[in-house]
Protein backbone atom coordinates (compact mmCIF):
# COMPACT_ATOMS: atom_id res chain seq x y z
CA UNK A 1 0.00 0.00 0.00
CA UNK A 2 1.22 3.88 -0.44
CA UNK A 3 1.87 6.12 1.58
CA UNK A 4 -0.93 8.39 0.37
CA UNK A 5 -3.33 5.31 1.05
CA UNK A 6 -2.30 4.70 4.64
CA UNK A 7 -2.90 7.95 5.27
CA UNK A 8 -6.23 8.24 3.71
CA UNK A 9 -6.74 4.68 5.58
CA UNK A 10 -5.72 6.12 8.58
CA UNK A 11 -7.97 9.73 8.54
CA UNK A 12 -10.92 7.09 7.90
CA UNK A 13 -10.15 5.10 10.89
CA UNK A 14 -9.64 8.50 13.44
CA UNK A 15 -12.72 9.26 11.70
CA UNK A 16 -14.48 6.58 12.89
CA UNK A 17 -13.62 6.52 16.25
CA UNK A 18 -14.21 10.26 16.62
CA UNK A 19 -17.96 9.43 15.51
CA UNK A 20 -18.33 6.48 18.12
CA UNK A 21 -16.61 8.30 20.39
CA UNK A 22 -19.39 11.24 19.75
CA UNK A 23 -21.97 8.91 20.00
CA UNK A 24 -20.84 7.45 23.11
CA UNK A 25 -21.01 11.19 24.68
CA UNK A 26 -24.14 11.65 23.21
CA UNK A 27 -26.01 8.59 25.03
CA UNK A 28 -24.16 9.46 28.42
CA UNK A 29 -25.69 13.08 27.86
CA UNK A 30 -29.09 11.64 27.11
CA UNK A 31 -28.87 8.96 29.82
CA UNK A 32 -28.10 11.70 32.35
CA UNK A 33 -30.12 14.24 31.22
CA UNK A 34 -33.15 11.90 31.43
CA UNK A 35 -32.32 11.14 34.78
CA UNK A 36 -33.16 15.24 35.72
CA UNK A 37 -30.98 16.10 38.90
CA UNK A 38 -32.16 12.98 41.26
CA UNK A 39 -28.76 11.45 40.50
CA UNK A 40 -27.37 15.22 41.61
CA UNK A 41 -28.80 14.39 45.00
CA UNK A 42 -26.92 10.88 45.65
CA UNK A 43 -23.25 12.18 45.33
CA UNK A 44 -24.12 15.82 47.00
CA UNK A 45 -24.13 15.80 50.97
CA UNK A 46 -27.35 16.16 53.02
CA UNK A 47 -27.75 19.59 53.85
CA UNK A 48 -30.15 21.23 56.46
CA UNK A 49 -33.55 20.77 55.41
CA UNK A 50 -33.18 17.83 52.89
CA UNK A 51 -35.42 15.37 53.51
CA UNK A 52 -33.86 11.90 54.00
CA UNK A 53 -34.46 8.20 54.03
CA UNK A 54 -32.20 6.36 56.70
CA UNK A 55 -31.24 3.07 57.59
CA UNK A 56 -30.68 2.37 61.37
CA UNK A 57 -29.27 0.06 63.79
CA UNK A 58 -29.58 0.78 68.02
CA UNK A 59 -27.23 -0.90 69.81
CA UNK A 60 -27.41 -2.01 73.76
CA UNK A 61 -24.53 -0.93 76.70
CA UNK A 62 -22.95 -4.75 75.12
CA UNK A 63 -22.79 -3.52 71.94
CA UNK A 64 -25.40 -5.87 70.71
CA UNK A 65 -27.72 -4.98 68.14
CA UNK A 66 -31.41 -4.93 69.25
CA UNK A 67 -33.48 -2.77 66.87
CA UNK A 68 -32.88 -2.62 63.18
CA UNK A 69 -33.72 -1.61 59.93
CA UNK A 70 -31.43 -3.38 58.05
CA UNK A 71 -32.45 -6.65 56.81
CA UNK A 72 -28.80 -8.04 56.25
CA UNK A 73 -27.74 -7.27 59.82
CA UNK A 74 -31.51 -8.82 60.86
CA UNK A 75 -30.87 -12.51 58.73
CA UNK A 76 -26.86 -11.90 60.73
CA UNK A 77 -28.14 -11.72 64.44
CA UNK A 78 -31.51 -14.20 63.64
CA UNK A 79 -28.91 -16.80 62.09
CA UNK A 80 -26.65 -16.55 65.48
CA UNK A 81 -29.69 -16.82 67.75
CA UNK A 82 -29.83 -13.43 68.71
CA UNK A 83 -33.81 -12.07 68.87
CA UNK A 84 -33.97 -8.62 68.40
CA UNK A 85 -36.79 -6.15 66.51
CA UNK A 86 -37.07 -4.83 62.81
CA UNK A 87 -38.21 -1.82 62.10
CA UNK A 88 -38.97 -0.01 58.75
CA UNK A 89 -36.72 2.90 57.52
CA UNK A 90 -36.92 6.12 59.10
CA UNK A 91 -37.72 9.38 56.89
CA UNK A 92 -36.80 12.56 58.32
CA UNK A 93 -35.64 16.25 57.74
CA UNK A 94 -31.81 16.95 57.98
CA UNK A 95 -31.13 18.89 61.54
CA UNK A 96 -34.99 19.09 62.92
CA UNK A 97 -35.86 18.09 65.65
CA UNK A 98 -39.42 16.37 67.11
CA UNK A 99 -41.57 18.68 68.71
CA UNK A 100 -43.41 15.46 70.94
CA UNK A 101 -41.04 13.12 73.60
CA UNK A 102 -41.63 9.95 72.05
CA UNK A 103 -41.55 9.29 68.05
CA UNK A 104 -42.81 6.19 67.56
CA UNK A 105 -42.02 3.62 64.73
CA UNK A 106 -43.38 0.47 63.97
CA UNK A 107 -41.34 -2.68 64.83
CA UNK A 108 -41.55 -5.93 64.36
CA UNK A 109 -41.05 -8.82 67.38
CA UNK A 110 -40.23 -12.08 66.81
CA UNK A 111 -41.01 -13.12 70.42
CA UNK A 112 -44.42 -15.03 71.39
CA UNK A 113 -45.35 -16.04 67.29
CA UNK A 114 -44.17 -12.32 66.31
CA UNK A 115 -46.33 -9.26 66.54
CA UNK A 116 -45.93 -5.86 65.26
CA UNK A 117 -46.21 -3.14 68.22
CA UNK A 118 -45.05 0.61 68.53
CA UNK A 119 -41.49 1.18 69.45
CA UNK A 120 -40.33 4.79 71.02
CA UNK A 121 -37.45 6.82 70.33
CA UNK A 122 -37.06 9.78 72.86
CA UNK A 123 -36.79 12.78 71.35
CA UNK A 124 -32.75 13.28 72.31
CA UNK A 125 -32.41 10.44 70.12
CA UNK A 126 -34.44 11.32 67.28
CA UNK A 127 -33.11 15.02 67.48
CA UNK A 128 -29.44 13.08 67.22
CA UNK A 129 -30.12 11.08 64.05
CA UNK A 130 -31.30 14.49 62.47
CA UNK A 131 -28.53 16.05 63.24
CA UNK A 132 -25.90 13.53 62.32
CA UNK A 133 -27.27 12.98 58.42
CA UNK A 134 -26.04 16.61 57.86
CA UNK A 135 -23.12 16.28 55.70
CA UNK A 136 -23.67 12.87 55.15
CA UNK A 137 -23.84 11.34 51.30
CA UNK A 138 -25.88 8.21 50.02
CA UNK A 139 -24.66 5.09 51.43
CA UNK A 140 -22.64 6.67 54.14
CA UNK A 141 -22.67 5.07 57.50
CA UNK A 142 -22.07 7.10 60.77
CA UNK A 143 -22.21 5.51 64.20
CA UNK A 144 -23.87 8.35 66.20
CA UNK A 145 -23.33 8.78 70.15
CA UNK A 146 -26.50 8.95 71.96
CA UNK A 147 -27.59 11.50 74.40
CA UNK A 148 -29.92 9.23 76.59
CA UNK A 149 -26.80 6.96 77.71
CA UNK A 150 -27.01 6.08 81.58
CA UNK A 151 -28.79 9.03 82.08
CA UNK A 152 -32.59 7.20 81.94
CA UNK A 153 -32.34 4.83 84.51
CA UNK A 154 -35.21 4.11 86.91
CA UNK A 155 -36.54 1.69 89.69
CA UNK A 156 -39.26 -0.80 89.18
CA UNK A 157 -40.92 -1.92 93.01
CA UNK A 158 -41.71 -5.35 93.27
CA UNK A 159 -45.54 -4.20 92.95
CA UNK A 160 -44.32 -2.54 89.60
CA UNK A 161 -42.55 -5.84 87.99
CA UNK A 162 -45.98 -7.91 89.71
CA UNK A 163 -48.09 -5.56 87.29
CA UNK A 164 -46.47 -7.04 84.30
CA UNK A 165 -45.66 -10.08 84.99
CA UNK A 166 -42.48 -10.13 85.86
CA UNK A 167 -41.22 -12.37 88.89
CA UNK A 168 -38.43 -10.46 90.15
CA UNK A 169 -36.56 -13.33 91.08
CA UNK A 170 -35.88 -14.29 87.63
CA UNK A 171 -34.34 -11.22 86.90
CA UNK A 172 -30.38 -10.76 86.35
CA UNK A 173 -28.14 -7.88 85.29
CA UNK A 174 -27.96 -7.53 82.09
CA UNK A 175 -31.48 -8.78 81.19
CA UNK A 176 -32.99 -7.38 78.59
CA UNK A 177 -37.22 -6.38 79.22
CA UNK A 178 -39.48 -5.05 76.95
CA UNK A 179 -41.25 -2.17 78.76
CA UNK A 180 -44.63 0.35 78.19
CA UNK A 181 -43.32 3.87 77.99
CA UNK A 182 -46.14 7.29 77.80
CA UNK A 183 -45.63 11.03 77.47
CA UNK A 184 -47.67 10.64 80.45
CA UNK A 185 -47.24 7.91 82.66
CA UNK A 186 -49.58 8.73 85.04
CA UNK A 187 -52.31 8.44 82.78
CA UNK A 188 -50.86 5.11 81.39
CA UNK A 189 -50.92 3.81 85.38
CA UNK A 190 -54.42 5.02 85.52
CA UNK A 191 -56.24 4.40 82.01
CA UNK A 192 -55.74 0.99 80.01
CA UNK A 193 -56.40 3.21 76.90
CA UNK A 194 -53.75 5.63 77.55
CA UNK A 195 -51.51 5.86 74.33
CA UNK A 196 -48.10 3.55 75.46
CA UNK A 197 -45.14 2.54 73.13
CA UNK A 198 -42.55 -0.49 73.95
CA UNK A 199 -39.10 0.28 74.73
CA UNK A 200 -36.21 -1.90 75.54
CA UNK A 201 -34.64 -1.73 78.89
CA UNK A 202 -32.02 -3.35 80.31
CA UNK A 203 -31.61 -4.32 84.17
CA UNK A 204 -28.64 -2.37 85.93
CA UNK A 205 -29.17 -4.17 89.55
CA UNK A 206 -31.31 -6.24 91.26
CA UNK A 207 -32.30 -5.44 95.12
CA UNK A 208 -35.07 -6.04 97.41
CA UNK A 209 -36.68 -2.98 96.55
CA UNK A 210 -36.92 -3.14 93.08
CA UNK A 211 -34.84 -3.90 89.92
CA UNK A 212 -32.79 -0.86 88.39
CA UNK A 213 -33.69 -0.39 84.59
CA UNK A 214 -31.72 1.60 81.96
CA UNK A 215 -33.68 3.03 78.97
CA UNK A 216 -30.93 4.58 77.72
CA UNK A 217 -28.60 3.65 74.30
CA UNK A 218 -25.05 3.97 74.13
CA UNK A 219 -25.41 4.25 70.18
CA UNK A 220 -27.21 3.94 66.77
CA UNK A 221 -25.14 2.83 63.25
CA UNK A 222 -26.86 5.86 60.62
CA UNK A 223 -27.10 5.13 56.85
CA UNK A 224 -27.99 7.89 54.39
CA UNK A 225 -30.28 5.63 51.87
CA UNK A 226 -31.67 8.47 49.88
CA UNK A 227 -32.17 12.23 49.90
CA UNK A 228 -34.30 14.90 48.43
CA UNK A 229 -32.90 18.51 48.50
CA UNK A 230 -35.34 21.19 48.95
Amino acid sequence: MGEKKRKEATVKTWKKALFVAAAILFIVVMVVSSMGTNWISGIAPVKAGDSVLVDYTIYDSTGRPFLTTDQQVYKEQVAKGASLLFAKQLTLTANQSFRQALYPVMVYSPVNGGSYQEFALYNPEFTAISNAVVGMKTNEKKKVILPTSGTMTTLLSQEDLEKTQIDIKSLETGDSLLLGVSENPESMAGNTSAVSYVRLAQVVRVSDAGVVVDFGYPSVDVTVVQSSHQ
